[in-house]
């Protein structure tokens, strides 16, 4: 019996750490590396390095050492130096490949990202990671890795949106607890959900404000289109009085669709408890109806009964008009993407369950952009709306109080 398996060691884990087999493949990149280091070089020149070739465009200048860190570990690495001569004089070559001041690959970038976005802090995320990068992670690096997360963010958030074919946008918010002067606050996260012409769901915006006011939506909304987002087709909301009173301002004409989910909640709220499940159900069967016609049937005798039965319960359905059956307007295949704000309540849910381990965030610009790389760094993907297929076909007419 060896000597690792006595000593209750793991059969795959040498006892003094060392392991042949990783280390060939380190060396073997760090080969590789140095190789393509090399050749770049080369080509800038336009000779080999001991060549004499005419028309030559400079000359080597020695080395230099750089270490970077990937997920494979720390590699360091002999960077060939050279003199770039042109007509306007004679300038230092700057590899494409290693950038200046590039510390860690964008793949290792992306591992110690994501693991502070799952609500792990500076110092776990070192503790964490110590065995994958060995021993390479330090509390500088992870916070240098966290600053870059800052700078994409920040230009995310100044982007072009005249470049994106947005057909349909959905609007929801969702709260968060924030720190705010020595102070636990609750803000709104404001969240712009943008459905591109090819069904392609697309974060437009993020925005943390005091709450759902009108103000606090057109806030984000006039800074959207100042940046180029164009009128959409569709506008599906939660139902808020203040997003309502935001898009009536801006885009009086725009189909707007309210969230059936938000509905229901409103629905049984107005309803004893004994009621719930009997309202659930006929609300079920009036939304999820197979075609308009039928639809519009259950609408009207949902109404009758609950007018009898419980009142504020269908005045709370009246309250909603046509705008919660603004989807009978488009084809069927389109139905399921129509009715909910779904698409952004999965955003919020997958952001809240990340977040649960810090009760309360370190301020209000850290929620958006921990929102915001969920996304960013492929933790959520988002994938066409259903029915993307007849994107391309007008609303039909409808009569909906028929």
């Amino acid at each position: 019996m060896s000597k690792a398996i006595t000593a209750g060691a793991a059969p795959f884990e040498p006892d003094d750490g060392f392991d042949p087999l990783e280390q060939a493949f380190r060396v073997g990149i760090r080969s590789y590396l140095q190789e393509l280091l090399e050749q770049e070089v080369t080509e800038a020149l336009g000779r080999l390095r001991h060549g004499r070739e005419a028309g030559a465009k400079g000359y080597r200048n020695g080395h230099r050492e750089r270490t970077l860190v990937g997920t494979c570990r720390r590699v360091t690495l002999a960077v060939p130096r050279a003199r770039i001569v042109e007509e306007t004089g004679a300038r230092e070559h700057r590899s494409a490949l290693l950038p200046r001041y590039r510390r860690l690959t964008q793949k290792a970038l992306s591992v110690i990202a994501g693991a502070y976005l799952a609500g792990v802090n500076t110092r776990r995320v070192r503790r964490a990671l110590a065995s994958l990068f060995g021993g390479a992670v330090s509390k500088d690096t992870v916070s240098r890795a966290w600053r870059q997360v800052q700078t994409d963010f920040a230009a995310w958030n100044q982007r072009d949106l005249g470049v994106e074919p947005i057909v349909r946008l959905i609007l929801d918010g969702t709260v968060v607890k924030v720190r705010l002067d020595r102070r636990a606050t609750t803000l709104s996260i404001l969240v712009v959900l943008g459905v591109r012409a090819d069904g392609q769901k697309v974060l437009l915006g993020l925005r943390t404000m005091g709450g759902e006011s009108q103000g606090a939506w057109r806030e984000i909304l006039d800074d959207l289109i100042a940046r180029g987002l164009r009128v959409p087709a569709l506008v599906i909301v939660d139902g808020g009085k203040g997003l309502d009173a935001a898009l009536a301002s801006l885009w009086p004409q725009v189909p707007v669709q309210r969230c059936t989910v938000h509905k229901h909640r409103n629905l049984v709220a107005h309803a004893p408890k004994r009621l719930h499940e009997e309202i659930a159900a006929d609300y079920r069967d009036m939304i999820y109806a197979a075609s308009a016609v039928e639809v519009q049937a259950r609408r009207r005798a949902f109404l009758r009964k609950w007018k009898l039965k419980c009142r504020a319960v269908a005045d709370s359905l009246e309250e909603a008009g046509d705008r919660l059956f603004t989807f009978l307007r488009y084809p069927e295949s389109q139905w399921r993407s129509i009715r909910t704000t779904n698409a952004i309540e999965r955003l919020h849910e997958e952001f809240k369950r990340r977040i649960k381990t810090q009760c309360v965030l370190p301020n209000a610009e850290t929620a958006c952009m921990l929102f915001w790389a969920l996304l960013a760094n492929g933790q959520i993907t988002l994938r066409k709306v259903d029915g993307w297929q007849t994107l391309e076909q007008l609303p039909r007419p409808i009569d909906l109080a028929a």
